[in-house]
C-alpha cells in the first residue's frame, strides 16, 4: 500500500507566506543610481585593490601611458588579489594573469596610478600586469597566460598608443633602479613579443 505523502508543515507555509509578503524595496538590491563600471578590458573580471594602493589620476590627460611593466606574482593569483585588496599593503597592479587558465582580473583603473614600479615616474607612465607564479618555477608560464596576456598587453597598447616593442614592453627588472628581477630569466620574451604582435 502506498504511503500518504506527508503534508507540509504550518511553520513552513507559514515562513513561506512571510517571505512572500516581504516588500521588494526592503530586498538587498543594488542602490538607486549605483553603477560597478565595466572592466576597462572586456575579458576581466573587476577585483578591485584598496583605495590605499593606488593613486586616482585622469590618465592619460593627466599622465600619459607609454609603457607595459610586466610581473611576476612570487605568490598564488589568489594571494596576490588579497594582498592589492589590504589597504596596509601600499601595492598594486592594473591586472594580475592566472596561471593555470589565463584569467584575467582588473585591480585598478587604467586610468589611476597602480603603484607596481617601484617609482613614481614609472608607475605615472605605466600599466602593470602581473603574472601568477614564481620566477625560478618556468612550469607556471604557461600556454594560456601567455596568450590571454600577450592578448591584453596588445589591447593596451592599442587603446594608449604604446608601440608594441621590447622598449615600451618591459620587465620589471629593467626599470631603472629597481632591485626586483621579475619577470625572470625563465620568461620568453621571444615567444611573449610574437603573440603581442599577433593579437594586435
Amino acid at each position: 500500500m502506498e504511503r500518504a505523502r506527508p503534508l507540509t508543515s504550518r511553520r513552513r507555509l507559514l515562513r513561506g507566506a512571510a517571505l512572500a509578503a516581504v516588500p521588494y524595496a526592503l530586498l538587498p538590491w543594488p542602490r538607486a543610481g549605483a553603477h560597478v563600471q565595466a572592466p576597462d578590458h572586456p575579458t576581466a573580471e573587476w577585483q578591485p585593490a584598496s583605495a590605499a594602493n593606488y593613486t586616482r589620476a585622469r590618465r592619460p590627460a593627466q599622465y600619459s601611458i607609454d609603457l607595459v611593466i610586466i610581473h611576476v606574482t612570487q605568490t598564488r593569483y589568489s594571494q596576490t588579489l588579497n594582498v592589492f585588496r589590504n589597504p596596509k599593503k601600499k601595492v598594486s597592479a592594473h591586472y594580475v594573469v592566472r596561471s593555470g587558465d589565463g584569467h584575467v582580473a582588473q585591480c585598478v583603473r587604467e586610468a589611476d596610478v597602480a603603484w607596481h614600479a617601484g617609482d613614481w615616474e614609472h608607475n605615472t607612465r605605466s600599466i602593470g600586469i602581473e603574472h601568477e607564479g614564481w620566477v625560478d618555477e618556468p612550469g607556471y608560464f604557461t600556454g594560456a597566460l601567455y596568450g590571454r596576456s600577450a592578448a591584453l598587453t596588445a589591447a593596451i597598447c592599442a587603446r594608449h598608443g604604446i608601440p608594441t616593442d621590447r622598449r615600451h614592453i618591459i620587465g620589471h627588472h629593467e626599470v631603472p633602479g629597481t632591485d626586483h628581477t621579475d619577470p625572470g630569466p625563465h620568461w620568453d620574451w621571444e615567444r611573449y613579443m610574437t603573440l603581442v604582435e599577433a593579437a594586435m
